[in-house]
């Protein structure tokens, strides 16, 4: 049954491989969790596959993309959503046609999409009330995979010290269209980190990097640590298979099949690198990100539903 009384925020995030709704509600002063999920729904749309190769979003596409809003509209009103945001991030970012598909969207749906650059994506995943993972006095580099970007966020003592956006990601990798020129960009800053930061522990964040840590045989489930060895045995295995055979053998979604493998190659790459020994693995991204961000601005305000 779906709660009518509880204030509910949802977040939409129109990524490269994925365009997901996330719609949280707000829970009783005493509960143990600030916010608890109510409804995900993310449909592969794999807006990356023309943004990447041909640098716009196809008519069809396009056309899939303005329905799914529709419905994501209708779906925020069952909910009785109090505030959203919308976001799209690199398959929007590099496509020609990227602000007029913005513009359609607001003019069909009435829902108002901000294409956001890689800077403010990395922000947002970070404010996620993520340093409530952090120890302090140590070091940790959160990095989250996409289908278009990798973002990567330095943390020292609980303060965000570096942030960057590099254009690799799995979609990207697929098509072929990671610049060599990004690879080294992000194996120099990855270099200089390690030194002067040593030792850093690693947060991984996205799609892939949860399913590799489900498939993984050997893994700390208490800690949500996944050793870089169990990464690199489930990423050969993965390999040595087509993407049939990892559907069938593995019961992956077709979506995720493909860019599973190139995700381990970039969470693998960057522990190399940095010379981590796991991966701290938290159900968090970048929806979860934008509900925070948003419950945050909805505090702040004298007519927000919670401060009545």
């Amino acid at each position: 049954m779906i709660s009518m009384k509880k204030v509910n925020y949802a977040a939409i995030d129109i990524g490269s491989n994925a365009v997901r709704l996330l719609i949280k509600c707000v829970n009783e002063e005493n509960a143990p969790e600030l916010m608890s999920k109510v409804q995900l729904i993310r449909i592969p749309l794999r807006l990356g596959e023309d943004a990447f190769t041909v640098g716009v979003i196809s008519a069809e596409k396009e056309k899939k993309l303005i329905r799914l809003m529709k419905a994501y509209k209708q779906l925020m009103k069952i909910y009785d959503v109090v505030d959203y945001r919308a976001c799209a991030t690199s398959a929007m970012r590099d496509a020609r046609n990227g602000k007029d598909i913005v513009q359609q969207i607001v003019k069909k749906t009435g829902i108002r999409v901000e294409i956001i650059n890689g800077q403010e994506e990395a922000h947002i995943v970070y404010d996620n009330h993520i340093e409530q993972l952090f120890a302090s006095g140590q070091n940790y580099l959160y990095a989250d995979v996409g289908g278009g970007s990798t973002e990567i966020n330095l943390i020292s003592n609980g303060e965000l010290k570096n942030s960057r956006s590099y254009n690799i990601g799995t979609v990207r990798m697929l098509s072929g269209m990671v610049k060599e020129e990004e690879k080294e960009a992000l194996r120099t800053d990855l270099i200089g980190l390690a030194t002067k930061y040593a030792p850093i522990s690693i947060i991984g964040s996205g799609g892939n990097i949860n399913k590799l840590f489900r498939l993984a045989d050997k893994k700390d489930k208490k800690a949500s640590l996944l050793p870089i060895e169990s990464l690199q045995d489930i990423y050969e295995t993965l390999k040595a298979l087509s993407t049939e055979q990892r559907i069938k053998q593995y019961k992956l979604k077709p979506d995720r099949a493909d860019v599973i493998v190139p995700a381990a190659e970039i969470f693998l790459e960057i522990a190399t690198h940095v010379k981590a020994t796991g991966i701290i693995v938290p159900t968090i991204g970048l929806s979860d990100g934008i509900i925070d961000s948003l419950y945050t601005q909805n505090m702040n305000r004298p007519d927000s539903p919670q401060s009545r």
